[in-house]
């Protein structure tokens, strides 16, 4: 029999995501909540509101990550963390990172309502643009908080129309007082839709992310001359689409050379200026991303795709090269978080499947600060990334249950 100690309140968890699926509606019944737009501020203000209802110190960094802080009897240890984030891609999904901040939240609550008190403290982060659709890189600030960027440098980051991070955290009022890391946690727990079809496949309701993808991200910026499209010589033409499109092509080609290894690559957004009819582009920006199961693999795709950006500038006689370059890193999640998960799947009940995780996630930059462990629930047909995203709340509540489990055990040491 499944033991029940800490009783999750499924119902209003699902209000919880419910409400959050109001905020920045996609057409297509999704979210399109970009990181520091309007309406992340909007949903922003509701978890704040929801926290600070229920009692909890909220804390806002420089950065705009938010953290909501539940007492511990032993309140100066350093907290127990479970954290997401609730901000979406431009057509983005309902549950990915949301599910993870709101269980958070709801567990809490379940703590709450029943008195149990812990040890340590435990907090509730919501991390500013996970996503990194608006604000490349993806995991900006988590990673600002682990050490891996510099403050300045990620508040200087800029969208497509030129508005900065410190701008858009001043324009809905997120631009907190409190420094972005420096502080220490004693573990960090992240629950996600799982982003791929391995569990909804198999009917298993818990993944535990035993190892990931290596992955990397370039922005590579093409630069050509304008001129007439009608009386420019084609032999004299140096148009930045056309650069820009015989790297995409090459990027997809070299994916497809190592899909047997399970590595993928992508061209996920292309920007060209002045992109109007009748005149040739004179600048063109990609933005790449590639990964792989095996680090010597994901050097060698990054090797052939810098070798590629030479010739596809030789052909359409552009200048390419890369802008911005990123890694995702590979994380060590804790073996004695992973085992305290398995213990507490156990006592559930809960049939878990271990899994590699090939998204990116918060968890991987703080688990260079912190004990860190990823777990994953089921998502349908693994949709994610897209206004389709579906899963419900049979397939949430055993992970959830999980976390709570694990959570309080490690608060309580």
């Amino acid at each position: 029999m499944a033991r029940n100690s800490i009783a999750i309140d499924g119902a209003r968890f699902w209000s919880t995501i419910e409400a959050s699926a109001e905020i920045g509606k996609g057409p297509r019944g999704g979210l399109a909540r970009l990181t520091l737009s309007p309406a992340d501020g909007e949903v922003r203000d509701l978890f704040a509101e929801w926290c600070t209802d229920a009692g909890y110190a909220l804390t806002v960094d420089k950065l705009g990550n938010m953290f909501a802080r539940r007492r511990g009897t032993h309140d100066n240890l350093p907290p127990v963390v479970i954290g997401s984030h609730l901000d979406t891609q431009a057509a983005g999904g309902r549950f990915d990172g949301i599910v993870g901040v709101l269980a958070g939240l709801e567990i809490l609550r379940a703590l709450d309502d029943q008195g149990i008190e812990t040890r340590r403290p435990i907090e509730v982060v919501n991390w500013t643009n996970e996503e990194g659709g608006r604000f490349p890189p993806p995991m900006l600030c988590s990673g600002v908080f682990a050490g891996i960027h510099e403050l300045d440098w990620a508040l200087e980051r800029a969208d497509e129309d030129g508005t900065t991070v410190a701008d858009a955290l001043t324009a809905i009022g997120y631009a907190g007082d409190a420094p972005v890391g420096g502080r220490a946690f004693d573990s960090y727990f992240e629950i996600h839709i799982e982003q791929g079809p391995a569990l909804y496949e198999a009917g298993v309701k818990l993944g535990l992310v035993t190892g990931t993808y290596v992955a990397r991200g370039m922005r590579i910026e093409v630069t050509g001359v304008n001129a007439h499209s009608g009386p420019t010589p084609m032999d004299r033409r140096r148009n930045a689409i056309v650069g820009a499109a015989s790297v995409a092509l090459e990027v997809d080609r070299i994916g497809l050379k190592y899909a047997d290894r399970e590595a993928k690559s992508t061209v996920a957004r292309l920007e060209a200026w002045p992109n109007k009819p009748g005149i040739i582009s004179d600048r063109a920006t990609l933005f790449v991303d590639f990964r792989s199961p095996d680090r010597e693999l994901t050097e060698t795709m990054e090797a052939e795709i810098r070798h590629a950006l030479v010739d596809c500038a030789q052909r359409s006689r552009t200048d390419i090269a890369v802008g911005d370059a990123w890694s995702f890193n590979t994380p060590v999640f804790d073996a004695e978080l992973q085992d305290l998960i398995r213990g507490a799947a156990a006592g559930q009940g809960v049939e878990l499947m271990e899994l590699r995780s090939q998204a990116g996630h918060d968890a991987y930059n703080i688990a260079k600060i912190a004990p860190s462990v990823l777990i994953f629930t089921p998502c349908d047909e693994g949709i994610s990334h897209n206004e389709a995203e579906n899963t419900c709340l049979e397939d949430q509540l055993p992970g959830i249950q999980v976390l709570a489990e694990a959570v309080v055990a490690r608060a309580n040491r």
